[in-house]
């Protein structure tokens, strides 16, 4: 494979002394180095000479450089320094063994939704990490996508790619098909956050477990990314996470820390799984190194002719790499056939004297027992048991048994040590703040975006604030509006009533100012009505409408009856009438017979007050009677009949 080889054995900066070439990508050539102060191995990037001529592009490579070596995150690939030497710009990086997920995917390996939901997990941590600090990667790729000896991702490339985007003369149908994952906006060449680093991570996913690549340019509109997502069946649980990541709207994504943290929450509900089928890196020693640590796998294509470094002899050429010629192996193979043959020897003697013919046995399933259960059908075939601390676990209950080392089903000799992790009880997880804006639909969903199951309305009560169906708090054990909760916990839910429904009272006699701001308070809507009253003094309240004992619901009218005072009547004609007539004309007018003077069986010739004049209702009404006429006798009126009357009052 053409790749730089010629300049090994400079020295960049007087520190970084090339030992191998391992890939040569169309931003850079890479290099395995030497750090001869700290005595350590790195990666040296060593810009294509077309770049390094390009003034736009590195005015923003060294801002660029400048903030991605600030960077210092376990899931993004440090950048130890950078410089320029006399052939242009170069970067310092973390060297890594564990090869890429661009070299896992190339061996035709795929990932398992369990491992695809780590990988994402800890790739989307990075990205987050970096996102909080003003940096969008721009190129999220598999080839970027980098992983330790031990399987731990690591974000690479920061800072080459955005410089590229930025580059005046960069040409955009080059960069995206060199950058085949960019979000709909990026390929639209608009303004972009970190939410098009979310979408490229989702497609990069879905390609890890399925094997087939989603492309934005090239997607038919009746099938976009999110929906062909949804509806792989081969995604599992991972199906809808991938496909909210890569939704046609960045509105409709979720940030960089939100998909780290459900990504991470499914790779705890699916368990470890196997471990990643890592694509070991050549360390310098060997000739055929074929890619980088970095992520840039070889073009195929003839690399130019550059200078690399600071030390002589400058004007060396870049060509292919040549191979070492091979060194004599034999007295090697000999060495090794003698060291077989002792062993060999030593073996007989020690099984001649039966130190191998030790009693074996399966190590049993225990994975799902107690640490009692476990203990002892370990000890029963003599075998140690050796605990560790415990871990979380959503399918085990606390003190199960997690994970055993060995396996079921391995043959050890009795007084082997069997390891055995137990489960420490469901994690814990954060509790969603439900204001009392919601609804029991909208904490559900919530809620179970965190992994908690809710019983909404768990119960009921009046509030004069929070309108009836919303939320007025929630609670777990005991404890009201928890921040957090194991796993799987079921929240309970209290739901407002609404304003408490109004008993009303027996208000007569008071004053109307003061039963209205009572009942207002109470969340009636109060209306008054005005009536005569003989009992109630004017401006009290006589009664009310529903009637005093009534429950009325919030919000209600309620009428309240204020007394006008009594009505005003008129006194009515009774003159010539009887005693017992005029009585009953008085009382029908709502009026009262006062005392009467003169005969009883007289009739009456006047009234105090006069009739017609307007007198309450209830006020007595006093009468002048006469006897009754007869022929021959004086005139009702006359001096004559008022003088036998005596003017006293009839006593009947």
């Amino acid at each position: 494979m053409p790749i730089v080889s010629e300049p090994l054995g400079r020295v960049l900066g007087n520190r970084y002394r090339l030992v191998a070439a391992l890939a040569s990508g169309p931003s850079a050539h890479v290099f395995l180095a030497e750090d001869v102060v700290l005595r350590r191995r790195v990666a040296v990037k060593v810009l294509q000479p077309e770049l390094a001529q390009d003034d736009a592009f590195l005015r923003r490579f060294r801002a660029e450089a400048r903030s991605v070596a600030a960077l210092n995150h376990r899931h993004v690939l440090k950048v130890f320094d950078w410089g320029e030497g006399e052939d242009g710009p170069y970067m310092v990086l973390e060297h890594l063994e564990g090869g890429s997920l661009a070299d896992l995917l190339a061996q035709g390996r795929r990932l398992s939704p369990a491992q695809a939901a780590r990988v994402g997990a800890e790739a989307a941590a990075g990205l987050a990490y970096a996102h909080e600090r003003g940096l969008v990667h721009r190129a999220v790729k598999p080839a970027n996508i980098l992983f330790d000896e031990d399987g731990g991702v690591r974000v690479g490339d920061f800072g080459v790619a955005p410089a590229r985007w930025s580059a005046s003369n960069a040409d955009t149908s080059s960069l995206l098909a060199a950058t085949p994952y960019a979000s709909p906006q990026q390929a639209a060449g608009q303004a972009l956050d970190g939410r098009s680093d979310v979408y490229s991570l989702g497609l990069v996913l879905y390609e890890a477990v399925t094997g087939k690549a989603l492309r934005t340019a090239n997607a038919p509109a009746a099938a976009p990314p999110a929906r062909r997502i949804s509806k792989d069946p081969s995604l599992g649980p991972l199906g809808p996470v991938l496909a909210a990541a890569c939704a046609a709207e960045p509105s409709g994504r979720p940030d960089a820390a939100h998909l780290a943290e459900r990504l991470a929450g499914l790779a705890a509900d699916l368990g470890p799984g196997a471990p990643l089928p890592l694509v070991r890196r050549a360390d310098g020693r060997h000739e055929d190194a074929a890619t980088t640590s970095l992520g840039l796998a070889d073009t195929g294509e003839p690399t130019a002719t550059i200078k690399v470094g600071d030390g002589p002899p400058p004007g060396i050429a870049v060509h292919a790499l040549r191979r070492a010629p091979r060194r004599r192996r034999w007295p090697w193979v000999v060495l090794a056939v003698l060291v077989v043959l002792c062993l060999l020897a030593a073996g007989a003697v020690y099984l001649m004297r039966g130190r191998l013919f030790t009693t074996t046995h399966v190590v049993p399933a225990v994975v799902g027992d107690t640490l009692a259960s476990a203990r002892q059908a370990l000890r029963a075939d003599h075998f140690k048991v050796k605990v560790g601390a415990g871990v979380t676990s959503t399918r085990f209950a606390a003190g199960d048994v997690v994970r055993q080392s060995p396996r079921q089903g391995a043959v050890l000799v009795e007084g082997s040590t069997v390891r055995l992790v137990p489960s420490s009880g469901e994690p814990t997880v954060q509790v969603p703040q439900l204001t009392s804006a919601m609804d029991c639909s909208l904490a559900r969903q919530l809620l179970a975006e965190r992994h908690l199951r809710t019983r909404c309305p768990a119960l009921s009560a009046y509030s004069k604030t929070v309108p009836k169906g919303d939320i007025l708090n929630w609670s777990y054990d005991g404890k009201l509006d928890p921040t957090s909760a194991p796993y799987g916990a079921t929240i309970l839910v209290a739901v407002s009533e609404g304003r408490q429904p109004v008993q009303v009272a027996t208000y007569k006699g008071q004053s109307y100012t003061q039963v209205a701001a009572t009942l207002g308070a109470d969340g009636l809507t109060v209306k008054e009505a005005q009536a005569y009253s003989t009992t109630v003094g004017a401006g009290k309240v006589i009664s009310t409408t529903p009637p005093a004992g009534s429950t009325l619901p919030v919000p209600s009218v309620i009428t309240v009856n204020v007394s006008k005072g009594p009505a005003e009547v008129p006194v009515p004609t009774v003159v010539g009438d009887t005693v017992q007539k005029a009585t009953a004309a008085i009382d029908a007018a709502g009026l009262t017979v006062g005392k009467v003077y003169g005969p009883s069986t007289g009739v009456v010739f006047t009234t105090d007050p006069l009739h017609g004049q307007k007198e309450k209702v209830g006020t007595p009404v006093l009468l002048y009677t006469e006897p009754p006429p007869s022929t021959g006798a004086p005139k009702p009126g006359s001096k004559t009949s008022s003088s036998g009357s005596g003017g006293a009052p009839a006593t009947g």
